[in-house]
């Protein structure tokens, strides 16, 4: 952890990493297999070494995250996706719905400190940590990261502002943890209680928006602010970095380096084509909490050609909001993953967009469909599948291929623009 990165990992050449991260794929999906009921069961009659691809990996089944509810509820307390026994755990913590998520004794079980070091932390730095310490593990990774690194931390937690300030004043933190708008909340306290905080250098903040107005006023306060993506089932997925040669933001984020990253058409589990946007899918490398296909809900897209920073590994854009575009039509629910069903039985649509509008007060709702030619009683019977799966009657287009946005939307909700 000397010099510009944090190891060598970071600027390995491209095809060594994804030699490694393959390698280790076919050994995770054997210690899935083998440690974790869920998945013992969700990977029946694989050969994990035959996983040595990712086209091998995009045939796997996905397991989103809401079904790890009913999961748990059938099988406490981890849906038996965890291949670690309570027993052997360091803390359990607790997400909305509820989620429980498993945090093993390795260090640095959430692999925070990589993000850390990109925004500029070093072994002393005092951290002040505004992330919550109960219930949910937010805190905790950020406090397991900076241990990592080599940097106390004060656990503030979400506490009152004013007593936060006064800490900083007497402690003279580096850096905050947190996210972005509480530290907004910090610098305006300071200013009205005229109190010092500027030893308050560095920030990495995570957990909510960041907008570049928000950044440049943080950023004008004194607090040089950087943020990382991470979820509570799979810890870090991506974090910024700074260009090589100068203190200028890289646009972006680059991809951990113990996880395979994949996108794929929002309801289905089938890759987008390189550009475009889709759901996050990822693989973790945690022997832990081995999670296979593992979607987060979340879109992005990935970035063409290397990092300004020196680092090699793939860049996403960061978060570009939720993949869930679950509707209402006439009183039933429809989900992305019914209008993935409903495609994935006809190979003649190389995709599809569910359009929902309402003329005259009453919803319609359209499938446009892309396809080279249509076959004749090929729309009658998408429409025959429509209606069996979503429970509601749809109408079929269909277009030229290339004609629909690669936006990653697979519902199209355009009465929420009346």
């Amino acid at each position: 952890m000397a010099g510009q990165f944090f190891d060598d990992l970071e600027t390995r050449d491209a095809q060594e990493r994804e030699a490694s991260l393959l390698e280790g794929l076919s050994r995770q999906i054997a210690n899935a297999q083998s440690r974790s009921s869920a998945f013992g069961k969700i990977l029946k009659g694989v050969d994990a070494a035959d996983i040595g691809s990712r086209e091998a990996l995009a045939k796997l089944p996905v397991t989103r995250k809401a079904e790890l509810i009913d999961l748990q509820k059938k099988s406490p307390p981890f849906g038996g996706l965890a291949a670690t026994a309570v027993r052997d755990l360091g803390r359990v913590f607790a997400s909305p719905g509820p989620i429980y998520e498993p945090e093993a004794r390795r260090n640095d079980y959430w692999r925070i400190s990589r993000a850390l070091f990109a925004a500029g932390l070093r072994r002393g730095d005092l951290v002040h940590n505004t992330f919550a310490y109960h219930m949910t593990p937010a805190g905790s990774m950020m406090e397991s990261g900076a241990h990592a690194l080599g940097c106390p931390v004060f656990p503030a937690g979400p506490t009152q502002a004013e007593d936060q300030v006064r800490a900083i004043s007497h402690l003279l933190p580096a850096a905050y943890c947190g996210i972005p708008t509480f530290l907004k909340i910090l610098l305006e306290k300071a200013d009205e209680l005229d109190v010092d905080i500027s030893s308050m250098k560095r920030a990495l903040v995570s957990g909510a928006a960041l907008p570049p107005s928000l950044r440049s006023e943080l950023n004008a306060g004194g607090v040089d602010t950087m943020q990382c993506y991470a979820t509570a089932d799979i810890g870090l997925i991506a974090y910024e970095t700074k260009a090589k040669d100068s203190n200028a933001l890289v646009e972006g984020m680059i991809i951990d380096e113990g996880i395979i990253v994949e996108l794929v058409l929002p309801g289905t589990g089938d890759p987008v084509e390189e550009g475009e946007v889709g759901e996050i899918v990822v693989t973790t490398l945690n022997p832990d909490y081995p999670l296979v296909r593992f979607a987060t809900g979340d879109l992005t897209a990935i970035l063409p050609g290397p990092s300004e920073c020196g680092r090699t590994g793939t860049r996403i854009r960061g978060w570009m909001g939720r993949a869930d575009e679950t509707t209402k039509v006439r009183g039933m629910f429809v989900h992305p993953l019914q209008v993935g069903a409903v495609v994935k039985v006809f190979p003649e649509i190389a995709r599809a967009r569910l359009v929902v509008d309402s003329v005259d007060h009453r919803d319609s709702m359209v499938l446009r469909c892309e396809t080279e030619k249509a076959s004749a009683g090929l729309g009658e019977k998408i429409e025959n599948r429509i209606r069996e799966i979503c429970k509601v009657r749809g109408e079929v287009e269909f277009v030229e291929p290339g004609t629909l946005a690669t936006d990653g939307k697979v519902i199209d909700d355009l009465r929420s623009n009346e």
